[in-house]
């Protein structure tokens, strides 16, 4: 019988990623039938039955809008994405947004793309239409960040190695990204804050309810004249229709996006680009290098790293037998879960329980093989979601 883990591929994934699925444990393809785990970037789940043998799911990206997330964990199926991996190849993007809009670079080229290189008068052409093209530097201008993640403390830098000044805000801001912030960095106590206060400002978070629109035609008000908006972080983090509506009305300066749309499309003061944030070999290599082992991890030993939806929960293995547990976060459930591996004589050796809103999850280590006995009384407790038993596989 074929033990190994089997993994659908619905994108082009880096080779380099799907190496580290060795072939002995891993079967990997485009055409797999009752999967563990599906591995994706862009491709759309919320257009798919997910079959129900499906234990994983990895995005080799951060945003996981293309994916059912409420719909899996309701299902006990933790969706995991790789944040930060990416970060390096938006910034860049970022910054060449910025110098794009500071110095109307996109018309620039648009004007040397039209001009006969067999005229007569080609340098004077030259001359006389680069007056329409002057432009600002950005040193001693303010930058605002919204969002403060490992792409907006990289942008932040890279801002302030330029000479520019930098407004941050974010109310959820990490430890670990408050560590990685330049001191440098102002801190604002809200978007309006930013939004008056600079003259460029960049947008780096999720999209989610509280996000849609968090640019819209209220705040929009709020920006100096002129000011340069730029969203590189999801298309619906910013009301189109208003930022067109700003734009023509002479207030907002520049839209720089990576989300081209129907609303936006040919306006003169809009610049988009085809979605080209994480479209680097280097950034496609390390978000696939990521999930992949993470998805591998999970599979393997029920560890849990950047999943956007379940604890975050690793423990080194103190027996060759594991079990795992997927859970609503309600009362006695590592009472309920204790008494019944009690009752079926295992001992445990050691045992992590984390929760994260409304999701709980347990790996414990135990004595002797879990049989499928206890599986199934594991898997009726009240507010259980999945169990899974995990021997451990020697190389």
């Amino acid at each position: 019988m074929d033990e190994r883990f089997r993994v659908l591929v619905l994108n082009q994934v880096s080779a380099a990623g799907l190496a580290r699925l060795p072939a002995d444990r891993y079967t990997c393809g485009k055409d797999i039938a009752e999967p563990d785990a599906i591995l994706l970037r862009s491709a759309d789940l919320h257009a798919v039955e997910i079959p129900r043998s499906v234990l994983a799911v990895g995005r080799a990206g951060a945003g996981t809008n293309n994916i059912p997330v409420p719909a899996l964990s309701a299902r006990g199926v933790p969706v995991f994405n790789t944040p930060g991996a990416n970060a390096n190849a938006v910034k860049e993007l970022v910054l060449a947004g910025l110098l794009m809009a500071a110095r109307h670079l996109p018309a620039a080229l648009d004007f040397v793309r039209g001009l006969d290189a067999s005229a007569a008068d080609l340098d004077k052409r030259v001359e006389d239409g680069k007056k329409a093209f002057a432009g600002g530097e950005l040193a001693g201008q303010t930058l605002g960040v919204i969002g403060l993640g490992k792409i907006g403390c990289l942008v932040a830098d890279a801002a302030i190695k330029l000479g520019m000044d930098v407004l941050g805000h974010d109310p959820e801001i990490t430890v670990d990204a408050a560590w990685s912030l330049p001191s440098q960095v102002r801190k604002a106590h809200s978007v309006a804050e930013v939004l008056r206060g600079s003259s460029f400002v960049t947008l780096h978070v999720p999209l989610v309810a509280a996000t849609r629109h968090l640019v819209n035609a209220d705040n929009l008000r709020l920006m100096r004249p002129g000011a340069v908006l730029l969203n590189f972080s999801r298309e619906g983090v910013v009301d189109d229709a208003a930022a067109v509506a700003s734009l023509s009305a002479g207030a907002l300066g520049r839209y720089v996006c990576d989300f081209p749309s129907p609303v936006i499309h040919g306006h003169p003061k809009v610049i988009a680009l085809p979605h080209l944030g994480a479209s680097t070999r280097e950034a496609e290599e390390n978000c696939a290098l990521m999930v992949a082992d993470q998805l591998r991890d999970f599979l393997e030993h029920g560890n849990i790293v950047n999943a956007v939806n379940f604890p975050a929960v690793s423990m080194a293995r103190e027996s060759a037998q594991r079990v795992a547990i997927a859970n609503a976060n309600v009362p006695n459930m590592l009472g309920q879960i204790s008494s019944t591996m009690a009752r079926h004589g295992l001992n445990i050796h050691n045992m992590v329980n984390k929760s994260r809103g409304e999701m709980a999850y347990t790996l414990v280590d135990v004595d002797s093989p879990v049989g499928a006995p206890l599986l199934a009384e594991l898997g009726a407790i009240g507010g259980v979601l999945s169990v899974r038993s995990l021997p451990e596989r020697r190389a």
